[in-house]
């Protein structure tokens, strides 16, 4: 008599059995884990929105975030307003860095009104308007935060990518990158919108890049009128 482990019929059974299993477990692991993983996002979001204006704890060379023990009193402490500008109106929402702007960019191409964050700071004395940034990169998406001055001058900067070249396009995240935004100018002497050009052999031996990108500052025609 023939092993009943060696037929067809068992082996079906036995893969179906171990989808619906490992399915299970997965399912109940994810929402078990849900909790934990927005409060991650929530953490990291205001730890970013932070490094924009120059609140961190770099070391020599490295990017180095406000831990994650303290963020949350360290962005009470320098986020002094959390603006959201939906359309012609602008209100005050404590949640404004939950928004999700790649979503919110999705429903404006779909003829909605997006919802768009802006949070105002407050170092040493100094106003800090950060601004979230969202656009393609050369395989994927790429966004951040910068921060600039009332003269639309950026005094801080912050980029992350979900797939670009290790050694290329992924150098956005490294500190040498982010600072050298630093000093930069939005607006040309006529007080026109220019944006940032970034290139490949623009004459500064620390970029690294092999595409060109732009940034496109989503707030910032709204920005001018308010600051």
């Amino acid at each position: 008599m023939s092993n009943r482990t060696d037929s067809n019929l068992y082996t079906v059974i036995f893969a179906v059995i171990m989808v619906f299993v490992v399915g299970a477990v997965l399912a109940f692991a994810a929402e078990s884990l849900k909790p934990k993983i927005n409060e991650n996002k929530r953490l990291e979001k205001q730890q970013n929105i932070l490094y924009a204006m120059g609140v961190n704890e770099n070391t020599e060379g490295s990017a180095v975030f406000v831990s994650t023990d303290k963020v949350a009193s360290e962005f009470e402490k320098y986020i002094k307003e959390q603006l959201v500008i939906d359309g012609d109106n602008v209100v005050e929402d404590d949640e404004a860095y939950l928004i999700d702007v790649k979503k919110e960019q999705t429903k404006a191409k779909s003829g909605g009104v997006r919802r768009l964050p802006l949070f105002v700071g407050e170092k040493d004395g100094s106003t800090f308007y950060v601004i979230p940034i969202y656009g393609k990169g050369l395989w994927d998406a790429i966004w951040g935060y910068v921060s600039v001055d009332e003269n639309m001058v950026v005094q801080g900067a912050y980029f992350d990518h979900k797939g670009e070249t290790p050694g290329l396009g992924a150098n956005i995240k490294e500190r040498y990158f982010m600072d050298d935004f630093i000093g930069e100018h939005l607006l040309d002497e006529s007080g026109n919108f220019k944006g940032i050009d970034v290139a490949k052999g623009n004459a500064d031996p620390k970029m690294k890049l092999k595409q060109t990108m732009r940034l496109m500052l989503l707030q910032v025609p709204r920005l001018q009128v308010m600051v």
